[in-house]
């Protein structure tokens, strides 16, 4: 019972986050194309922060004919819009979010998964003061790097055998 709540819920969550970046492109001037909402749709339904071109594999079945180039060239409108999130770490691709409020990642070094961390003490550091450098900050992420649950499963396995 509580799995059908819980997949209610989050169908429910899921619609109304689609709504909220309807209405932000909108705010933004940017008009809801076929290709702009299914990208946000498949966004919508991700859990793992895609990265372009595991986007543009979710959704080129249902718009024949859209290329790459336009899926990466509109996820970037987007963030430089504010619509989504992007999260970049050294040597890897650019993954894209859905959630543009303040949040944190955790990083799996080994599959490269991203979860979405919510810390208030991650929120509360301190910035150094980056004037010497000619430089003015105004936003930090943190990105904690390890290995998740399941890769540290198969690492074990690895190491017994």
């Amino acid at each position: 019972m509580s799995t059908r709540r819980e997949s209610k819920r989050s169908t429910a969550d899921a619609a109304k986050r689609l709504d909220d970046l309807k209405v932000s492109c909108r705010e933004k001037e940017l008009r809801l194309t076929p290709q702009r909402r299914v990208l946000l749709e498949a966004l919508v339904e991700s859990s793992d922060h895609p990265s372009a071109e595991q986007l543009y594999a979710r959704v080129k079945g249902k718009l024949p004919g859209l290329s790459r180039a336009t899926v990466f060239r509109i996820l970037e409108q987007l963030v430089a819009n504010g619509v989504i999130g992007k999260a970049c770490h050294p040597g890897r691709s650019a993954r894209y979010d859905v959630r543009t409020e303040t949040h944190h990642h955790l990083v799996c070094l080994r599959c490269e998964s991203m979860t979405d961390i919510f810390d208030d003490s991650l929120d509360k550091v301190a910035l150094p003061d980056t004037s010497t450098y000619n430089f003015d900050t105004v936003d930090f992420r943190v990105q904690l790097r390890g290995y998740c649950s399941n890769c540290q499963n198969q690492m074990q396995k690895e190491n017994s055998q």
